[in-house]
Formats: C-alpha cells, structure tokens, sequence
C-alpha cells in the first residue's frame, strides 16, 4: 500500500499540476483570440469606413459636382454618379446631389432626379484632413453618407452629395467574424448596437441597448466574463475593441465586441479535463498494477521465505526451499536459505557427535565390562580343549565357545570404531586407485552372485588430500551394503566428476532402493533395515566424510534402486 501511494500521490499531484496549467494556458489563448478579433473586425470597419468618407470628400471637390449650380441641365453629373455607382458595384446603393434646397439634382437613378428625399437627422460627423462628413442613422440597409459640395462661383456650398452606403457590407464584415458559436456586434457611443452578426440581427438586438451594462466602466479594450441573461444564458465572455481610427481619421468612438457563451468558449478546457481525466485513470491503474506487480515480486519471496523459516523453526528440519527470484530479493533468498542449511547441517552435525560422545562412552564401559567375562570365557574354553579325555561332542562344544566369544570380540571392536573413529591423516591420494582396489577386495562376492560392477570414472583430476584408509572404508562400506541388498545378476556403477575445487563420486545400484522416509535416517546410528545389521555402517560413513569437510546424500539411481553421491574438497589440510 506505501508503495502504491507513493506511486500514485506524485502521478496524481503531477497531472493535477499539468491540468491546471494548460487549463490557464488555454483559457488565456480562447481569451487573446476573442481580443485579437474584436481588435481585427474594429479595424476592418474603420478602414471601410475611412474609404467611404474619403470618398464623398474626394468626389464632393470634383469640378463635375459644380453642375449643381446650373441644376445638371446635360446630365453629366447624373453620368458621373452612375458611372461611380457601376464602379463600385454594390458598396453604395444610390449617389445623387441635393441643392441647397434639398431637391435632388442629379442621381444615378434618373427617377429620383426633381424629388425631395425624406429629411433624416443628422447622427454622427467625421472630420478628415480634406474636409468633413455627416452621418445619418443607419436604417438597417444603408447608411447616408453626406459631404457638402463647396461653390466655385462664390463663397457658400453648392449643396450636398449623398452617399447611400450599403450598411449590408458592415453585417457580411460581421457575419464572417461570427464562427464557432460567436457573435459580433458594433455598438456606437451611447452604447446601441448599431450592426450585428446575423443570429443577434434574427434576436432582435439591432438598434437596442440590451449591451449597455457590459461595457460600464471597462477599459478601451480587453476581455471579460459578463452576465449573459441578455442573451438567455447564465454568463458570456466577451472581448471588446473601441475604434482606434484609420490613419487620418480619428474613428467614431463605436466599440466591436465578440460575444461566446463561457461553456462553448471553455469546452476545449471541458475536453482537456476529460482527456486528463482518461490519462489520470490510466496513470492510477498503470502505477497500480506496477505497484502491485514490483509488490507482489518483492512479498512473494518475502511471504515464502517466512514459511520456510517458520517451518524450520516448527518442524525441527529442513523443509523445501522456497522459489528464488531474481535482484537483491532472489539473492536474500539464496543467503538466507544457506544459512538455514549451515545452521541445519550443523545441528545435525551437534546431534550426531552428542549421540557419538554418548555411544562411546557406553561403548567403553560395555567393552570392559564384557572383554572381561570374554576373555575368562575364552581362556576355560582353551583348558578345556587341553584335556585329554575329552570326547569329540565337547570338542565341538567348545569351537562354539571359542568362534562365539571371538565374534562377540569383534563386535565390541565394531562399536569401539564406530563411535571413536581416529583423526583422518591428510595425504595426496588417488581416489580412482582407491575405488579400483576397494573392487578388487570384493571381487570374490561379486562374481558368487554374478553382480555387474561398472566403473566410470570420469574426473580430470582424481586426486584429493585425504586419509586413505579411511576412504577405502567409505568405498567398502558403500560396495559392501549394495551387494548385501542385490539380488543375483545385480548392477553396481561407480562414477566420479570434477567440479569447483571438489571431486564428487556416485555409487549406485539397481536394488530395492531406501524409501523417501527413510533416507532422513539412514545416517543415524543403529538405524538399518537389513536382517543382522547393527546401523553403524552409513553413520561411520558419513562421520569420515564429515572429517574430510565433505558430504553424502542419498537418492534414487535411475534404475531404482540406492544412489550415494559423496562430494570431497581436494584441500582440506589447512583447515582440518
């Protein structure tokens, strides 16, 4: 679980970090573009405008609009304004000149030449360097653009010339801005929306006020988030840009404002937190099954081998090691599990010389106390046999006594050796030689009972620091007990192998094998299975080997039966 959290706090602390600051990031971008582009239409319609104005300044000096004067009798005039009207295709609706009267003289539309147009009034000026303009309201289609005609003939004006500009042009400028759910709108200085993009024109906001309370007391432009109940939504963040003018001219103090409800505007933001979200979910169950994996790797051993040690402690012997895994964990494992072994062989090892001590401390007394009545046994048996009048039958009586006391004598030698074996004495043997010669001694009970003995010894270097007699009673001992088991026609292979430092030799023979129970045992003392055995043999076996700083196992040969495999260090000199 600490692992997990200290996996899964930096993960979620991190993309937490990582939302928050790509979130500003994004915020701050959908911010810079509603600016950017109030900014861009404000200045698209000053330049336009700016062309218009320049336009009826311009056109109003021309020589051709002092035809006014003689009321445009050759219709020159008329041509002139049908010709710019062409010119500029759709940007102006109508062109004519009005008298000082205000009747029109000259038109491009040749029906409203002699009429008097409706009388508008008069709702904004312009001053260019070249002289000034009036606006009339926009009516929602055009906007009347006025520029005085000034009189050659004398002081005073002429009249005016009228430019019905297409206010249409405005709402396409509009239209084309309003993309992605936003909406475009240009208010004039009392703060009436004057142009719009189109949902705003179908919402009735053309001509209204309804913005008004947006723009108290902001700056000339930049970004803010506004209630947006004027539009039926709960807020709007809009981005607002005032005329800044177009060289020369000054601009007309409208301000263009970009209008997005905040929940379209921040569905990018929606989105990135969904995707972070997925990523975070997938970070958690990511570093979880990684924890849980890295976890699992590290307690399984942990787990095992805490079994392994609570059964050692519990069961008093040495259970199955535990599954060795790879890293530092696996390289625990193998240390602790040796040590395990050590400590259990070197129990082993205390128990084995504490029953030893004791064996031959009972072994002594029982020799004294029985040499002694053997001895006077044997010594009656001799006086006896001396007597002449002795029949054959007492004679044969007292060859029991003798042959009876002499193997009860080499019992209690048995035993003597058994639990008191000598120092071994270290000298440079050839084990291959002593195996051969250990064949050769019991060639005669191998060929009674017709056993194959097989010799495979395969070591580079058969030679070891060893006390030889007392390996050749390892291999006897051995050799003896697989041929006491065999039945006729029975098969003995000896084979040795080099390995680090050690020499290893195999006895193994087809015979009825020692059971999976009883192989634990087979090295205790007095413990045997054979008719007439007495347990010393193995238990003598193992304490030479022992001495040697070497060990022996037993399993199963492949053929079944009995397999001791003896491992002996080649150097033992110094340390024995």
């Amino acid at each position: 679980m600490a692992f997990l959290l200290a996996s899964l706090v930096p993960a979620i602390a991190l993309t937490f970090l990582a939302f928050v600051k790509t979130q500003q990031a994004m915020q701050a971008e959908i911010e810079q573009t509603l600016l950017v582009q109030a900014a861009t239409v404000s200045a698209d319609i000053d330049k336009m405008l700016f062309e218009r104005f320049q336009n009826a300044i311009t056109w109003s000096h021309l020589e051709v609009m002092q035809d006014i004067y003689v009321k445009d009798i050759d219709k020159r005039l008329s041509a002139f304004l049908t010709e710019l009207k062409t010119g500029y295709q759709n940007v102006y609706r109508n062109l004519y000149c009005t008298d000082m009267s205000g009747m029109i003289v000259a038109s491009n539309k040749a029906a409203a030449i002699g009429t008097i147009p409706v009388a508008q009034q008069p709702w904004l000026h312009a001053t260019l360097p070249g002289g000034r303009v009036v606006l009339d309201v926009p009516d929602g289609s055009t906007m009347n653009i006025r520029s005085s005609i000034p009189s050659k003939f004398g002081s005073g004006n002429l009249g005016e010339l009228v430019l019905s500009f297409d206010w249409t042009q405005i709402f396409q400028i509009l239209d084309q801005a309003a993309k992605d759910g936003r909406m475009v709108a240009i208010m004039d200085h009392n703060g009436k929306v004057i142009a719009a993009s189109r949902e705003l024109r179908q919402q009735g906001f053309l001509m209204s006020k309804k913005f008004l309370p947006w723009l108290s007391n902001i700056p000339k432009s930049g970004v803010e988030i506004v209630d947006g109940s004027p539009l039926h939504t709960s807020r709007v963040i809009i981005g607002f840009d005032r005329s800044h003018g177009y060289e020369n001219f000054s601009g007309l103090d409208w301000t263009t404002i970009v209008i997005q409800p905040l929940d379209q505007a921040l569905q990018p933001i929606h989105r990135l937190a969904i995707i972070f979200l997925g990523f975070l979910l997938a970070t958690i169950v990511i570093a979880t099954w990684i924890s849980l994996w890295v976890a699992n790797n590290i307690a399984r051993p942990i787990v095992a081998l805490t079994a392994f040690t609570r059964r050692f402690i519990n069961e008093k012997s040495l259970p199955p090691s535990p599954p060795v895994s790879s890293g530092e964990v696996g390289e625990l494992t193998t240390t602790f599990v040796q040590m395990v072994e050590d400590l259990d062989q070197s129990r082993q090892h205390l128990v084995r010389a504490s029953r030893f001590a004791v064996m031959g401390e009972m072994a002594a007394v029982m020799a004294h106390e029985i040499r002694t009545p053997l001895g006077i046994l044997r010594s009656s048996s001799q006086m006896l046999k001396r007597e002449p009048n002795i029949s054959d039958e007492a004679r044969e009586l007292i060859g029991f006594i003798e042959s009876e006391t002499d193997r009860l004598n080499r019992l209690v030698s048995t035993m003597l050796d058994g639990t008191r074996p000598r120092l071994p004495s270290f000298q440079l043997t050839n084990v291959h030689t002593q195996i051969h010669n250990c064949i050769l001694m019991l060639a005669a009970q191998t060929q009674t009972k017709m056993i194959q003995v097989e010799e495979s010894l395969q070591s580079s270097d058969p030679y070891c620091e060893c006390d030889a007699e007392q390996m050749t009673q390892v291999f006897l001992n051995l050799l003896m007990n697989a041929l006491q088991v065999l039945p006729e026609h029975g098969k003995i292979t000896v084979t040795s192998r080099s390995e680090t430092e050690k020499i290893i030799i195999e006895i193994a023979d087809n015979g009825p094998g020692i059971a999976k129970e009883e192989r634990d045992k087979i090295f205790d003392s007095f413990f045997h299975k054979r008719e007439g055995g007495i347990g010393l043999g193995l238990a003598v076996v193992q304490q030479i080997v022992s001495a040697h700083g070497g060990d022996i196992t037993v399993s199963e040969s492949r053929w079944g039966g009995a397999l001791f495999r003896i491992s002996i260090p080649r150097k033992l000199s110094e340390q024995s």
